[in-house]
C-alpha cells in the first residue's frame, strides 16, 4: 500500500496546499478481505474510500453498476446524503484510504471543483474542468512560436519607387503592405493606410516616392519569439502587423509579415493557416500539402485542450472546403453547377476528428446530361481523396460506386426503398444517408431528396423501431460493461464507438427521423428533440456531454496508436486511464445505458 496519499488523482488534484494538509491530517489506511462488504444498502457511511490496491464492485440487486480500482473513490454521494444506495463488495483483497466525512464536507464547502468532481454526473464534472482546460489552451497557444502562425510573404521595394507602382504591386500580389529598403532609419513599411495619406498629400502619385511616407523603423519580432510576446508587442506599439526576422544565428533576414488578423485568428483557432493554404492552392499537389496539415492541426488542438465540439466543427469546415476545391479541380464546371457532392457518416454530422474512410455521394439535377466520362471523373475524385489521406470505403459507399450517384428522382426512389422495403444493408445505407451534408455544388438537390424521404419516414412506428433496433446490436455477453469490469488483458479493451458513440448517434438519429428533424449533427438533433419535448432537457445535455467525452477519449486513443505506428482503432483499456477518465467513462456509459432504456420504451423496441 502506498505510504503517501496520491494528490495527482481526481478529484484530489484540484486541492490547494492547505486543503491537501487537511486530507493528510485526516486520512487513514484500511484493508478489506476478499468478498467482504465494504458498504451496504441503507448504511450511514462515515468515510470516503480511495482504493489503492484491488477492486471494489458496486451492485444493485443482481445488476453490476460499476467497479472501482486504484485511485478510484466511493461512495461520495452516500456520504453526503447520509445513506448508501448500493452494495460495495471487495472482489479480492483490497487496500484503501479512508477519509472522514467531516473532512470531505469541509473540502466540498471550500472547493467547488472538488465537490463537482466527487458528486456530480458527467455534465457537471466536465463543466468543472472546463475553466482549467481553457486556461491551459490559452497558455499553450500563447507560448507557441511566431513562425507557427501564418506569415504573409514580405514584398520588398526601394524607397525611390513611386506610389503608383506600389499600388500595382498591391493589386498583383494581393497584399496590403510592402517593406521599404533604403530608408535612413533602416527598414520601413508602406501600407494601404499609408496610401490614404499619400492621396491626401496632393502630389502626383506617379512621382511621389514611397520612401517619403513609409514608416521607419519597422516593429519586428524574431521567428522563435512566443506568440504571447508578439501579441503584447502589437498592443503596446499600436500597430497592425509585425515584421518577422530570422534568428540572428540564421542571419536575421526578413522571414515574412505577421498580420494582427492572422495572429488573433491563430490564437482563436489554428485552422486559419490551413484555410489560407486551401484557398490559395493552385493545384491538387498544393491541396495535398494542405490536407496533410489537418491531422497535425488536430494534434495541436488536442494538446492545447481545445473543446471536442470546436475541433470537430473546424475539421468539418476544413474538409468541406478541401473537398469542394478538389472537386472543382477534377470535375468540369458544368458538372459542378448541376450536381451536389455530399459527404455522410461522421463527416456529414460534423463529428469526425481523425481521417476515416470515404463516405460520399453525388446527386445530378433531373434533366441534366452529365459528361460521358462521369464514371472516370468520379473515380479520379475518389483517388484524389485517398491521396489526401482518406482511404476508400471498404463498403464502396463513394460516388465512384454507381449506387451512390444518380439523379434527384433516382435517389429519392432509392432512399424510400431503403426505408419501406428494407433488405440486406438498406437500413445501414439509410442511416448513413440521413447524415448527408453538402460540400460542393447545389445544396437544393440534397434538400429535395431528404424532403422526399421525410414524406414517408414517419408513417409507421414499426419502420422507425426497425430502424432504431440497431442500437442493441452490440449488447451480448461480452458487452462493453463486462469488458469494463474485467481485469483480463485480452478482454478489457473497449470499442468506444460500439459501446457508446454509435448508440447515442443512432438512437438520436432514429428519434430525429421519427420527428422529421432535418439537422445532421447529433448535438443539433438533440437540441431539436429537446425543444419539441421528445427528450428531457437533462437527458439531452448528458447525451451531448457523453458523446463529446467519448469522442475525445477515442481521439486520445487514436493519436496514441498513431504515435506507436499501430493502426488506428480508437479502442481503450480502462485500466490504463487516469482516475478521472475512468470515472467519466463510467458516467458516460451509464448515460448510454439509460438512453437505450428510454429508446426501448419510447420506440417499443422490445416488441420487435
Amino acid at each position: 500500500m502506498p505510504h503517501t496519499f496520491n494528490f495527482a488523482a481526481s478529484p484530489f488534484d484540484c486541492l490547494n496546499e492547505g486543503e491537501q494538509r487537511l486530507v493528510q491530517e485526516s486520512v487513514q489506511r484500511v484493508r478489506f478481505a476478499a468478498g467482504s462488504v465494504v458498504l451496504d444498502v441503507g448504511d450511514a457511511p462515515t468515510h470516503l474510500f480511495i482504493v489503492t490496491h484491488g477492486h471494489v464492485t458496486q451492485t444493485e440487486g443482481d445488476e453490476v453498476l460499476a467497479t472501482y480500482g486504484p485511485d478510484d473513490c466511493f461512495d461520495g454521494r452516500g456520504l453526503v446524503s447520509g445513506r448508501v444506495g448500493s452494495r460495495f463488495t471487495a472482489d479480492a483483497k483490497v487496500q484503501a484510504w479512508q477519509l472522514a466525512r467531516e473532512t470531505v464536507k469541509e473540502l466540498i464547502a471550500s472547493n467547488g471543483t472538488f465537490g463537482a468532481l466527487l458528486l456530480s454526473g458527467i455534465g457537471h464534472k466536465l463543466s468543472a474542468l472546463a475553466s482549467r482546460a481553457e486556461q491551459h489552451e490559452r497558455q499553450s497557444l500563447t507560448l507557441a512560436r511566431v513562425d507557427e502562425a501564418y506569415l504573409r510573404p514580405a514584398h520588398m521595394v526601394d524607397a525611390a519607387l513611386d506610389v503608383v507602382s506600389v499600388v500595382h504591386l498591391f493589386q498583383s500580389q494581393h497584399t496590403t503592405s510592402v517593406l521599404v529598403s533604403g530608408m535612413a532609419k533602416g527598414l520601413g513599411i508602406f501600407t494601404s493606410t499609408t496610401l490614404q495619406r499619400a492621396i491626401l498629400d496632393g502630389r502626383p502619385l506617379n512621382t511621389l516616392a514611397v520612401g517619403e511616407l513609409a514608416s521607419s523603423p519597422v516593429v519586428s519580432v524574431r521567428a522563435s519569439d512566443s506568440l504571447g510576446d508578439a501579441m503584447a508587442l502589437l498592443l503596446r506599439e499600436r500597430v497592425h502587423r509585425l515584421v518577422v526576422l530570422e534568428d540572428e544565428n540564421q542571419g536575421g533576414a526578413v522571414r515574412g509579415v505577421l498580420e494582427a488578423l492572422d495572429l488573433f485568428s491563430f490564437l482563436s483557432n489554428h485552422s486559419h493557416l490551413i484555410t489560407v493554404q486551401i484557398e490559395r492552392a493552385p493545384d491538387l499537389d498544393a491541396l495535398a500539402q494542405a490536407a496533410a496539415q489537418i491531422t497535425q492541426l488536430i494534434v495541436a488542438l488536442h494538446h492545447g485542450g481545445t473543446r471536442i465540439a470546436l475541433m470537430a466543427q473546424l475539421v468539418q469546415q476544413l474538409n468541406a472546403r478541401l473537398f469542394e476545391r478538389a472537386w472543382g479541380m477534377v470535375a468540369p464546371a458544368g458538372l459542378v453547377a448541376h450536381s451536389c457532392l455530399f459527404v455522410m457518416g461522421s463527416e456529414g454530422r460534423g463529428e469526425q476528428l481523425l481521417k476515416t474512410d470515404q463516405d460520399n455521394g453525388l446527386l445530378l439535377a433531373d434533366g441534366y446530361t452529365p459528361p460521358a466520362d462521369l464514371e472516370a471523373i468520379c473515380q479520379r475524385f475518389s483517388d484524389v481523396l485517398e491521396r489526401f489521406g482518406y482511404p476508400e470505403c471498404p463498403g464502396r459507399i463513394m460516388l465512384s460506386n454507381p449506387e451512390w450517384r444518380g439523379t434527384v428522382s433516382e435517389f429519392t426512389s432509392r432512399v424510400r426503398q431503403w426505408l419501406m422495403l428494407p433488405q440486406a444493408d438498406s437500413l445501414m445505407n439509410l442511416a448513413i444517408f440521413l447524415d448527408a451534408h453538402t460540400v460542393a455544388g447545389n445544396p437544393a438537390l440534397l434538400a429535395q431528396v431528404k424532403r422526399g424521404l421525410m414524406d414517408v419516414a414517419t408513417d409507421s412506428d414499426t419502420l422507425i423501431a426497425r430502424f432504431a433496433i440497431a442500437v442493441e446490436q452490440f449488447d451480448h455477453a461480452a458487452s462493453w460493461w463486462n469488458r469494463l469490469l474485467t481485469r483480463s488483458d485480452d478482454a478489457r479493451h473497449i470499442s468506444l464507438k460500439k459501446a457508446g458513440i454509435f448508440p447515442i448517434v443512432h438512437g438520436v438519429r432514429s428519434l430525429a427521423l421519427a420527428r422529421r428533424v432535418t439537422a445532421t449533427g447529433t448535438a443539433e438533433r438533440i437540441a431539436a428533440l429537446d425543444a419539441d419535448g421528445t427528450l428531457d432537457a437533462g437527458l439531452g445535455e448528458e447525451l451531448v456531454q457523453s458523446l463529446h467525452f467519448l469522442m475525445g477519449l477515442r481521439l486520445q486513443a487514436g493519436l496514441a496508436e498513431m504515435d506507436q505506428g499501430h493502426p488506428v482503432t480508437g479502442r481503450v483499456d480502462p485500466q490504463r486511464l487516469g482516475s478521472l477518465e475512468r470515472s467519466l467513462l463510467k458516467d458516460a456509459l451509464a448515460v448510454v445505458k439509460r438512453f437505450k432504456a428510454f429508446l426501448r420504451l419510447r420506440l417499443r423496441l422490445d416488441a420487435l
